[in-house]
């Protein structure tokens, strides 16, 4: 699938940032197809973020490979929204930068 170009971006790099809600996220990489900056990628939940999930939301991850997505370069994120828009689960949501 061909990455749309940055025109619909509304902020510059870093003053939105995506967060991914891990006891929503199924780690499907729609999130990864549409991102015209390269912010996100899949791969396996990391322990610190699996522990505190309820016993529900390890089961779910367990049937889904315990794959999620994370934002390693989420300070390359323009606030276009296709990741909010693409995301089945609606695991994703903007937010200001800290």
């Amino acid at each position: 699938m061909n990455k749309p170009a940055s025109a619909n971006c509304r902020q510059p790099p870093g003053v939105i940032v995506p967060l991914v809600n891990f006891k929503r996220c199924e780690g499907k990489a729609d999130c990864v197809e549409v991102c015209p900056e390269n912010v996100f990628e899949i791969r396996r939940i990391d322990a610190a973020d699996f522990q505190p999930l309820g016993t529900l939301n390890k089961l779910k991850l367990r049937v889904h490979g315990m794959q999620v997505a994370y934002a390693p370069n989420a300070d390359a994120c323009r606030a276009c929204g296709l990741c909010v828009a693409a995301c089945p689960e609606k695991a994703i949501s903007l937010t200001r930068a800290a």
